[in-house]
């Protein structure tokens, strides 16, 4: 009997200790330490993306998943910065200047034929330079919480529970999964280009990819962009399926800003999952504190939700897209406004304005729905690019917005 009790304590002690395994929530130490104004914004090439590369690898290490690098947990890669915007980086180590950077990869194998590339980018932009929105004359730190280190801090929770759930079943997932910390992405998607065309596993044996870039500053009405919802036949209905907590705002296309894309262009399915665009983004002020953790933790488990609901589905079947960025209006002014990417509603959404713009001159606010420009109505955000692209520098356009219940008529001059 003194046996059995023994044998029942060891037990209890055992499941608690792997129930408190899987509650384990790092989710904002990660945050906080990326975001740290020690790592000096991570850009790409400097020891603070070093430090945070490293700090990567520490927890993969934790989490129990194995290298999948070409030198460990790291893949690196080398490049010549583009003189030429509308030139390709070419990717060499025999070339004066050349920029290092490194991509973090871990590997959960379940021998299954099939992986799911789960990725964020970790690099942010350092002291600001080309991609800084921050206009004061002093250097400051862009620590980039939101930009990416959210992506990066909810990537690791989803390895970590994954790793929990398969180290506790006898039922292994039906996909391996390969945990991809992206660097030089804000200087052109370029380490998500670089693994694209080295793949570190068979690109061919890639599933499907989820990336997730921005997904820390969750509004009040909980909405939720995911883009590349095209990609797939089946990815549409399982989000519905699995969606009770968010206003999903979809995007068909498989293009974008952001990592998914370099998958899309090899033929790969793709989500990628956004917050939105907010007054600190690009600028200093993207700071760990402002971030929506609980509204982080609610992203996890619908993405944790997805893939297991995908796993048994096989091989997801590739679907091209409308490339909507191929029919992007080029303009040569700005009306200098945030515009709200999450606001499905008529007409463009302001979700904040800089100083000396047109639209801080003619008094637009934060909240204001464009409705008119010029001789234009503004339906969404393309037909508010359209509208624009047809002013040049001096021109006055008259600009209808609303404003709560009133609506406001006023002019512009760009």
């Amino acid at each position: 009997m003194k046996k059995v009790l023994i044998l029942l304590v060891l037990i209890g002690f055992l499941s608690c200790k792997n129930e408190s395994k899987i509650l384990e929530n790092n989710i904002k130490d990660d945050v906080t330490f990326l975001a740290d104004d020690k790592l000096e914004g991570r850009q790409t090439g400097t020891e603070g993306e070093v430090l945070a590369s490293e700090y990567l690898i520490k927890r993969f290490k934790e989490i129990g998943v194995q290298p999948k690098g070409t030198e460990g947990f790291l893949q690196s890669f080398s490049f010549k910065p583009k003189t030429d915007p509308h030139s390709e980086v070419v990717f060499t180590t025999n070339a004066d200047s050349t920029i290092t950077g490194h991509n973090v990869i871990g590997f959960i194998d379940n021998n299954a034929k099939t992986t799911i590339v789960i990725g964020a980018h970790y690099d942010h932009l350092g002291f600001g330079g080309e991609g800084s929105l921050y206009r004061g004359e002093d250097k400051a730190v862009h620590n980039g919480a939101d930009d990416n280190a959210s992506g990066v801090a909810v990537m690791l929770n989803l390895a970590s529970r994954l790793k929990v759930k398969n180290d506790q079943s006898e039922i292994k997932d039906k996909n391996n999964y390969l945990f991809l910390a992206f660097s030089g992405e804000e200087m052109g998607l370029l380490g998500s280009n670089y693994f694209s065309k080295n793949p570190t596993i068979d690109a061919a044996s890639i599933n499907y990819m989820i990336n997730m870039d921005m997904v820390g500053r969750m509004k009040a009405d909980s909405t939720l962009a995911v883009y590349g919802t095209g990609t797939s036949p089946m990815f549409k209905q399982t989000l519905k399926a699995n969606n009770d907590k968010f206003k999903i705002v979809e995007n068909e296309s498989g293009v974008g800003p952001s990592d998914h894309t370099s998958f899309y262009l090899i033929d790969i399915p793709v989500l990628h999952f956004f917050t939105g665009q907010h007054e600190d983004y690009h600028k200093p002020g993207d700071d760990a504190e402002k971030l929506n953790y609980e509204g982080m933790n609610l992203i996890s488990d619908y993405i944790y939700d997805i893939i297991n609901d995908l796993d048994d589905n096989g091989e997801l079947a590739f679907r091209k897209t409308k490339n909507e960025s191929e029919e992007t209006p080029r303009f040569k002014v700005g009306l200098g406004v945030v515009p709200d990417y999450l606001y499905d509603g008529k007409g463009m959404r302001i979700d904040g304005t800089r100083e000396d713009t047109p639209a801080f001159a003619a008094g637009l606010q934060k909240g204001d729905v464009v409705l008119i420009l010029g001789d234009s109505t503004i339906t969404d955000m393309m037909s508010y690019m359209r509208a624009l692209s047809v002013f040049d520098n001096g021109d006055e356009a008259a600009i209808t917005v609303k404003r709560g219940e009133e609506t406001i008529d006023t002019k512009v001059q760009f």
